[in-house]
């Protein structure tokens, strides 16, 4: 493994296990703990929560918007499959950014990352919050928000195999959810002639299947495509998985093709089961289509049972979101680019500190529950869209040029590998480009890039002044 110290020179880095469990991280992930955490930050709020946007965007077509963003997922995922083999290592893309791209790369995107991950979390509670105003309209927000937030906190505080086992039979709840709702709404849809004929007039009728348009495809696709990101998570756990070789590879397949089936089969069925422009309400966010589905069919208890699942899934993005945010920020610690505390573990592995200071976004959700409850969630969310088209262009700028620097016999043993490179790695590239340029025409994400811009313009002073405070020093 090759990397570029400080100076822009070539250095080798050992590959051997015990190099990377030198930092404080153990190796206690199995490959079904790596996938369901993947599933976990993967399936929460953007689909849950998000989709309410994105259907009012592009009606019924929407489900063309998750097969397109399924498309640009495949690439990322197989992209970081191969990096993540021959380098699984806890910084994951930052440190393919270091190393085949430069050292402001690497350090903006684990910083760019570790950001997009916090505001996340910040997103996620909030989404918590309004669910459970399902059931309590009168309690104020802000208290579910800090409830459910310090709980989240403490399992995070736990061993890794802890959290991962944790993880592994929360997520398992709402992946057994959207199985069971993609299972009832198609008895529903094809159980009884009335209501498939009622599910065809709803994808056909009320404007049609394109109501808006091909342009509403694509606009509703700037927020679809982040119903994927998550797939990066086996990447940022490759750093403490068991046999990384084997299980990354097979980790990385089964969340993708997972995310693919649950994603378009179960936004199909809800725009089916319910008339698009009724799925949500016409302003604003006041809960999840996939209770307003289960409500419009009348099925009983079905809306409290969904409403309890969809809380689970974002609580579930919570925990994984703390867990890689608190990674990357434990990245940078340990390689100099943020204060070394953040680099440090306590006895049972977990790098605390850092943890603390991933709860950012949690505090910010509380601010924003408490004074603007009704724009928090695509404030928070919107925030965060930038900063993750960013990290997925600088993850395939990284792969291009591993591509070029990793021999041909290499990357023939790899056991997953993206075909007809360049052409899907430069396609993504296009396609992410062209999205980020696109959300200055959707409402709520029209100030994502100028944020962003800011936000990576204060990171790149960080970056030089403490590269001019190392070369002094």
């Amino acid at each position: 493994m090759t990397d570029l110290n400080r100076d822009g020179a070539s250095t080798v880095l050992p590959t051997d296990k015990p190099a990377f469990e030198s930092v404080g991280l153990r190796r206690r992930l199995s490959q079904r703990q790596l996938t369901m955490m993947a599933i976990g930050g993967a399936i929460g709020v953007g689909l849950f929560l998000g989709s309410g946007v994105t259907i009012r965007l592009a009606g019924p077509a929407v489900i063309l918007s998750y097969l397109f963003g399924a498309g640009v997922a495949l690439i990322i995922s197989y992209a970081l499959a191969e990096m993540a083999v021959v380098h699984p290592v806890a910084g994951a893309f930052g440190v393919y950014a270091e190393t085949y791209l430069n050292p402001w790369a690497g350090f903006c995107v684990r910083t760019t990352y570790g950001a997009a991950q916090i505001i996340a979390i910040g997103a996620e509670v909030t989404a918590a919050g309004i669910y459970i105003a399902f059931w309590f309209p009168n309690v104020p927000q802000w208290i579910w928000v800090v409830l459910v937030s310090a709980a989240l906190v403490a399992v995070n505080s736990m061993q890794v195999h802890r959290l991962g086992e944790f993880e592994y039979w929360f997520a398992m709840i709402k992946v057994s959810a959207i199985i069971a709702f993609i299972t009832v709404g198609i008895f529903l849809i094809f159980g009884h002639d009335s209501h498939g004929n009622v599910a065809w007039a709803n994808l056909t009728q009320h404007g049609g299947f394109f109501p808006a348009g091909w342009k509403g495809v694509w606009l509703s696709l700037t927020i679809t495509i982040t119903s994927y990101m998550g797939v990066e998570v086996i990447a940022v756990t490759a750093g403490e998985a068991e046999d990384p070789e084997v299980t990354i590879p097979r980790a990385m397949r089964n969340i993708v093709w997972r995310l693919i089936l649950f994603y378009v089969l179960a936004i199909a069925i809800m725009v089916a089961m319910v008339p698009w422009d009724q799925s949500t309400g016409a302003t604003g966010l006041s809960g999840s289509p996939f209770v307003t589905a289960f409500s419009a069919a009348h099925v009983p208890f079905a809306a409290g049972i969904m409403n309890f699942v969809v809380l689970t899934a974002a609580l579930s993005s919570v925990n994984t979101n703390l867990y890689l945010s608190t990674r990357m920020l434990f990245s940078l610690g340990t390689e100099g680019y943020s204060p070394r505390w953040m680099g440090k573990v306590s006895l049972n592995g977990v790098p605390h500190l850092a943890l603390m200071a991933s709860t950012a976004g949690i505090v910010a959700a509380i601010v924003l529950a408490i004074f603007a409850p009704k724009n928090a969630f695509l404030t928070l969310y919107g925030t965060a869209v930038a900063g993750m088209f960013f990290v997925w262009l600088v993850i395939l700028a990284s792969h291009l040029r591993f591509r070029k620097a990793t021999p041909r016999q290499r990357l023939l043993r790899l056991p997953m590998r993206l075909r007809a490179h360049p052409i899907f790695t430069v396609a993504g590239i296009a396609i992410l480009l062209a999205l980020s340029i696109t959300t200055f025409f959707v409402d709520g994400l029209q100030w994502s890039v100028p944020a962003f811009s800011v936000f990576l313009g204060l990171i790149t002073l960080l970056y030089f002044y403490n590269r001019k405070r190392r070369i002094a020093g």
